[in-house]
Protein backbone atom coordinates (compact mmCIF):
# COMPACT_ATOMS: atom_id res chain seq x y z
CA UNK A 1 0.00 0.00 0.00
CA UNK A 2 1.50 3.40 -0.78
CA UNK A 3 1.34 6.32 1.06
CA UNK A 4 -0.84 7.71 2.51
CA UNK A 5 -2.85 4.82 2.58
CA UNK A 6 -0.15 2.58 4.66
CA UNK A 7 0.15 5.50 7.31
CA UNK A 8 -0.83 4.83 11.29
CA UNK A 9 -2.80 7.48 12.47
CA UNK A 10 -6.28 9.32 11.64
CA UNK A 11 -8.04 10.83 8.75
CA UNK A 12 -9.09 14.26 8.92
CA UNK A 13 -11.57 16.16 7.03
CA UNK A 14 -10.02 19.48 5.90
CA UNK A 15 -11.29 22.85 5.26
CA UNK A 16 -9.10 24.55 2.93
CA UNK A 17 -10.21 27.81 1.47
CA UNK A 18 -12.78 29.68 3.09
CA UNK A 19 -13.58 33.43 3.62
CA UNK A 20 -15.56 35.85 6.48
CA UNK A 21 -16.42 39.18 7.19
CA UNK A 22 -12.57 39.87 7.63
CA UNK A 23 -12.53 40.27 3.75
CA UNK A 24 -15.48 39.34 0.93
CA UNK A 25 -17.40 36.43 2.64
CA UNK A 26 -21.02 36.56 4.29
CA UNK A 27 -20.66 35.00 7.62
CA UNK A 28 -18.12 35.77 10.67
CA UNK A 29 -15.19 34.05 11.85
CA UNK A 30 -17.01 32.39 14.53
CA UNK A 31 -20.28 31.46 12.65
CA UNK A 32 -17.91 29.69 9.96
CA UNK A 33 -15.75 28.01 12.08
CA UNK A 34 -19.45 26.62 13.78
CA UNK A 35 -20.58 25.98 10.56
CA UNK A 36 -18.26 23.27 9.83
CA UNK A 37 -17.92 21.83 13.01
CA UNK A 38 -21.33 21.33 12.48
CA UNK A 39 -20.98 19.98 8.75
CA UNK A 40 -18.25 17.39 10.67
CA UNK A 41 -15.27 18.88 9.26
CA UNK A 42 -11.99 18.37 11.84
CA UNK A 43 -9.97 21.12 10.62
CA UNK A 44 -10.41 24.45 9.36
CA UNK A 45 -8.16 27.15 7.45
CA UNK A 46 -9.93 30.85 7.03
CA UNK A 47 -8.31 32.07 4.28
CA UNK A 48 -9.57 35.60 4.34
CA UNK A 49 -7.56 37.84 2.02
CA UNK A 50 -4.48 39.30 3.52
CA UNK A 51 -5.70 39.13 6.85
CA UNK A 52 -4.96 35.88 9.17
CA UNK A 53 -7.63 35.09 11.31
CA UNK A 54 -6.61 33.61 15.25
CA UNK A 55 -9.04 31.41 16.77
CA UNK A 56 -9.58 28.36 18.64
CA UNK A 57 -11.81 25.70 19.21
CA UNK A 58 -12.27 22.07 21.23
CA UNK A 59 -13.22 20.17 18.20
CA UNK A 60 -11.71 21.85 15.41
CA UNK A 61 -8.02 22.34 14.44
CA UNK A 62 -7.57 25.87 12.66
CA UNK A 63 -4.77 26.52 10.61
CA UNK A 64 -3.85 30.14 10.54
CA UNK A 65 -3.98 30.85 6.87
CA UNK A 66 -4.65 33.72 4.07
CA UNK A 67 -4.97 34.39 0.59
CA UNK A 68 -2.30 36.30 -0.84
CA UNK A 69 -2.23 38.31 -4.26
CA UNK A 70 0.93 38.06 -6.76
CA UNK A 71 1.03 39.91 -9.91
CA UNK A 72 1.25 38.35 -13.63
CA UNK A 73 3.25 39.94 -15.62
CA UNK A 74 1.93 40.43 -19.38
CA UNK A 75 -1.31 39.71 -18.32
CA UNK A 76 -3.09 43.32 -17.50
CA UNK A 77 -4.83 43.71 -14.75
CA UNK A 78 -5.12 40.12 -13.77
CA UNK A 79 -3.37 38.57 -10.83
CA UNK A 80 -3.06 35.06 -8.69
CA UNK A 81 -4.45 34.01 -5.82
CA UNK A 82 -1.83 31.47 -3.29
CA UNK A 83 -2.98 30.05 -0.42
CA UNK A 84 -0.48 30.66 2.22
CA UNK A 85 -1.46 27.70 5.31
CA UNK A 86 0.39 27.79 8.79
CA UNK A 87 1.54 31.09 8.37
CA UNK A 88 1.31 33.81 11.65
CA UNK A 89 2.41 37.31 10.13
CA UNK A 90 1.80 38.72 6.96
CA UNK A 91 3.91 40.98 4.87
CA UNK A 92 4.64 44.50 5.56
CA UNK A 93 3.76 46.14 3.47
CA UNK A 94 0.21 44.53 2.10
CA UNK A 95 0.40 44.91 -1.27
CA UNK A 96 0.67 42.05 -4.06
CA UNK A 97 3.82 40.40 -4.76
CA UNK A 98 5.62 40.72 -7.59
CA UNK A 99 5.22 36.98 -9.06
CA UNK A 100 3.90 33.93 -7.63
CA UNK A 101 7.20 32.28 -6.80
CA UNK A 102 7.95 35.38 -5.03
CA UNK A 103 4.85 34.91 -3.02
CA UNK A 104 5.29 31.03 -2.25
CA UNK A 105 8.84 32.07 -1.20
CA UNK A 106 8.05 33.85 0.98
CA UNK A 107 5.06 31.67 2.92
CA UNK A 108 7.98 28.89 2.87
CA UNK A 109 10.33 30.90 4.11
CA UNK A 110 7.50 31.83 7.30
CA UNK A 111 7.42 27.94 7.95
CA UNK A 112 4.12 27.87 5.86
CA UNK A 113 2.94 25.65 2.96
CA UNK A 114 1.58 27.44 -0.52
CA UNK A 115 -0.61 25.87 -2.79
CA UNK A 116 -2.10 28.31 -6.01
CA UNK A 117 -5.28 29.42 -5.63
CA UNK A 118 -7.99 28.51 -8.66
CA UNK A 119 -5.62 27.89 -11.97
CA UNK A 120 -8.79 27.24 -14.33
CA UNK A 121 -10.66 30.28 -12.66
CA UNK A 122 -7.64 32.40 -12.74
CA UNK A 123 -6.96 31.65 -16.40
CA UNK A 124 -2.90 30.30 -15.47
CA UNK A 125 -0.77 28.09 -17.35
CA UNK A 126 0.99 25.15 -16.50
CA UNK A 127 4.36 27.10 -17.15
CA UNK A 128 3.02 29.72 -13.84
CA UNK A 129 2.83 27.35 -11.58
CA UNK A 130 6.57 25.47 -13.05
CA UNK A 131 7.96 29.21 -12.86
CA UNK A 132 7.59 29.14 -8.47
CA UNK A 133 9.05 26.18 -7.29
CA UNK A 134 8.45 26.61 -4.03
CA UNK A 135 4.48 25.93 -4.42
CA UNK A 136 3.51 22.45 -2.80
CA UNK A 137 0.44 21.80 -5.79
CA UNK A 138 -2.47 23.81 -6.66
CA UNK A 139 -6.42 23.36 -6.08
CA UNK A 140 -7.59 20.64 -8.32
CA UNK A 141 -11.33 21.20 -7.33
CA UNK A 142 -12.65 24.77 -6.27
CA UNK A 143 -15.92 24.43 -5.76
CA UNK A 144 -17.22 28.07 -5.43
CA UNK A 145 -15.74 28.88 -9.17
CA UNK A 146 -17.48 25.32 -10.16
CA UNK A 147 -20.48 26.14 -8.94
CA UNK A 148 -20.73 30.10 -9.70
CA UNK A 149 -18.94 29.68 -13.11
CA UNK A 150 -18.29 26.05 -14.31
CA UNK A 151 -14.62 26.84 -13.97
CA UNK A 152 -13.25 24.94 -10.98
CA UNK A 153 -11.70 21.79 -12.43
CA UNK A 154 -8.09 22.67 -12.93
CA UNK A 155 -7.65 18.67 -13.71
CA UNK A 156 -5.96 19.64 -17.09
CA UNK A 157 -3.52 22.23 -15.88
CA UNK A 158 -2.49 19.91 -12.91
CA UNK A 159 -1.79 16.59 -16.12
CA UNK A 160 0.03 19.44 -17.56
CA UNK A 161 2.16 20.63 -15.03
CA UNK A 162 2.96 16.36 -14.24
CA UNK A 163 2.88 16.18 -18.39
CA UNK A 164 6.25 18.57 -17.86
CA UNK A 165 8.17 16.95 -14.94
CA UNK A 166 6.54 19.07 -12.44
CA UNK A 167 6.53 18.43 -8.88
CA UNK A 168 2.34 18.92 -7.72
CA UNK A 169 -0.23 18.00 -5.25
CA UNK A 170 -3.95 18.76 -5.90
CA UNK A 171 -6.40 19.58 -2.74
CA UNK A 172 -9.76 20.43 -3.06
CA UNK A 173 -11.74 23.31 -1.48
CA UNK A 174 -14.55 25.52 -1.25
CA UNK A 175 -13.49 28.37 -1.05
CA UNK A 176 -16.72 29.59 0.35
CA UNK A 177 -18.08 32.53 1.27
CA UNK A 178 -21.46 32.22 1.69
CA UNK A 179 -21.87 29.19 3.73
CA UNK A 180 -24.97 26.71 3.75
CA UNK A 181 -24.75 27.87 -0.37
CA UNK A 182 -21.03 27.25 -1.68
CA UNK A 183 -19.97 25.07 1.71
CA UNK A 184 -19.53 21.59 2.11
CA UNK A 185 -19.15 20.90 -1.83
CA UNK A 186 -15.08 19.53 -1.62
CA UNK A 187 -12.56 18.96 0.76
CA UNK A 188 -9.12 17.52 1.01
CA UNK A 189 -8.94 13.83 3.59
CA UNK A 190 -5.26 14.01 5.27
CA UNK A 191 -4.23 11.39 7.03
CA UNK A 192 -1.74 12.75 10.09
CA UNK A 193 -0.77 10.92 13.26
CA UNK A 194 -2.43 13.01 15.44
CA UNK A 195 -5.12 16.42 15.35
CA UNK A 196 -2.46 19.12 15.32
CA UNK A 197 -1.14 22.23 12.92
CA UNK A 198 2.11 20.59 12.42
CA UNK A 199 1.17 17.29 11.23
CA UNK A 200 -1.34 19.12 9.06
CA UNK A 201 0.66 21.19 7.77
CA UNK A 202 3.19 18.13 7.10
CA UNK A 203 0.39 16.49 5.46
CA UNK A 204 0.05 19.08 3.01
CA UNK A 205 4.19 19.48 2.17
CA UNK A 206 4.19 15.69 1.43
CA UNK A 207 0.94 14.60 0.01
CA UNK A 208 -0.56 12.71 2.76
CA UNK A 209 -3.90 12.93 1.45
CA UNK A 210 -6.80 13.12 -1.43
CA UNK A 211 -8.75 15.18 -2.33
CA UNK A 212 -12.92 14.74 -3.20
CA UNK A 213 -16.12 16.26 -3.63
CA UNK A 214 -17.87 12.80 -1.68
CA UNK A 215 -16.00 9.59 -3.10
CA UNK A 216 -13.88 8.13 -1.24
CA UNK A 217 -10.28 6.54 -1.73
CA UNK A 218 -9.84 3.77 0.62
CA UNK A 219 -6.61 2.38 -0.54
CA UNK A 220 -3.94 2.27 -3.61
CA UNK A 221 -1.83 -0.48 -4.29
CA UNK A 222 1.44 -0.17 -6.77
CA UNK A 223 3.54 -3.72 -7.18
CA UNK A 224 3.79 -6.19 -9.69
CA UNK A 225 3.07 -4.56 -13.24
CA UNK A 226 0.27 -3.25 -11.66
CA UNK A 227 -1.99 -0.88 -9.57
CA UNK A 228 -4.82 -1.72 -7.32
CA UNK A 229 -7.63 0.97 -6.05
CA UNK A 230 -9.89 0.43 -3.07
CA UNK A 231 -13.09 2.97 -3.04
CA UNK A 232 -15.95 3.50 -1.61
CA UNK A 233 -19.16 2.35 -4.23
CA UNK A 234 -17.80 3.42 -7.74
CA UNK A 235 -18.87 3.98 -11.41
CA UNK A 236 -16.16 4.12 -12.73
CA UNK A 237 -12.10 4.56 -12.02
CA UNK A 238 -9.60 6.27 -13.83
CA UNK A 239 -5.57 5.95 -13.60
CA UNK A 240 -4.43 8.94 -15.69
CA UNK A 241 -0.93 9.24 -16.56
CA UNK A 242 1.18 10.82 -19.47
CA UNK A 243 -0.36 12.52 -22.92
CA UNK A 244 -2.26 9.55 -24.77
CA UNK A 245 -2.25 7.05 -21.63
CA UNK A 246 -4.81 6.48 -19.02
CA UNK A 247 -7.03 3.34 -17.84
CA UNK A 248 -10.39 3.14 -17.15
CA UNK A 249 -12.98 0.42 -15.26
CA UNK A 250 -16.57 1.63 -15.69
CA UNK A 251 -19.34 -0.17 -13.71
CA UNK A 252 -21.87 -0.03 -16.93
CA UNK A 253 -23.04 -3.50 -18.18
CA UNK A 254 -22.18 -2.57 -21.29
CA UNK A 255 -19.12 -0.30 -20.65
CA UNK A 256 -16.03 -0.57 -22.01
CA UNK A 257 -12.86 -1.44 -19.63
CA UNK A 258 -9.52 -0.28 -20.42
CA UNK A 259 -6.47 -1.60 -19.12
CA UNK A 260 -8.36 -2.92 -16.20
CA UNK A 261 -10.38 -5.19 -14.34
CA UNK A 262 -12.66 -5.18 -11.92
CA UNK A 263 -12.18 -7.19 -8.80
CA UNK A 264 -15.08 -6.82 -6.59
CA UNK A 265 -18.22 -5.40 -6.87
CA UNK A 266 -21.26 -4.56 -5.08
CA UNK A 267 -24.63 -5.98 -4.86
CA UNK A 268 -25.75 -3.26 -7.70
CA UNK A 269 -22.73 -3.38 -9.63
CA UNK A 270 -20.79 -0.50 -8.24
CA UNK A 271 -17.27 -0.99 -8.13
CA UNK A 272 -15.35 -1.61 -4.96
CA UNK A 273 -12.06 -2.90 -5.96
CA UNK A 274 -10.33 -2.82 -9.33
CA UNK A 275 -6.62 -3.73 -10.65
CA UNK A 276 -4.93 -1.55 -13.82
CA UNK A 277 -2.32 -2.76 -15.98
CA UNK A 278 -0.73 0.62 -17.19
CA UNK A 279 1.97 -0.13 -20.00
CA UNK A 280 5.77 -0.29 -18.65
CA UNK A 281 6.68 3.22 -19.96
CA UNK A 282 4.42 4.67 -17.37
CA UNK A 283 6.66 6.88 -14.38
CA UNK A 284 3.84 8.26 -13.08
CA UNK A 285 -0.05 8.00 -12.28
CA UNK A 286 -2.72 9.44 -10.22
CA UNK A 287 -6.30 7.99 -9.66
CA UNK A 288 -9.61 9.75 -10.12
CA UNK A 289 -12.93 7.58 -8.57
CA UNK A 290 -16.72 8.64 -9.32
CA UNK A 291 -18.74 7.42 -7.32
CA UNK A 292 -22.57 6.18 -7.56
CA UNK A 293 -23.71 9.39 -6.53
CA UNK A 294 -21.68 11.34 -9.38
CA UNK A 295 -18.75 12.81 -6.64
CA UNK A 296 -15.18 12.22 -7.58
CA UNK A 297 -12.02 12.04 -5.69
CA UNK A 298 -8.36 12.40 -6.48
CA UNK A 299 -4.97 10.75 -5.20
CA UNK A 300 -2.05 12.57 -5.39
CA UNK A 301 0.39 11.37 -8.25
CA UNK A 302 2.54 8.02 -7.37
CA UNK A 303 5.58 6.54 -9.20
CA UNK A 304 4.65 3.05 -10.98
CA UNK A 305 7.90 2.13 -12.31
Amino acid sequence: MIAPFNRDGEWLRCQLHSHTTNSDGEATADGLIEHYVRAGFDVLAITDHWHITTAAHDELVLLPSSELSAKLEGRGDFDADVLAYGIDVLPEPREEFPSIAAAAEWIVAQGGVAYLAHPYWSGLRAEDYLAAPALSGIEVMNAGSELLQGNGLSAVHWDDILHLGGACLGIATDDSHYPGQDSRLAWTVVAAPERSREAVLEALRNGDFYATTGAAILGIDVGGGGVEVRCGPARSITVRSGPWDGCRVDAGPYAMNWRGRVLDRRHDGAITRARFEPPEYWRWGRVEVVSVEGATAWSNPFAVD
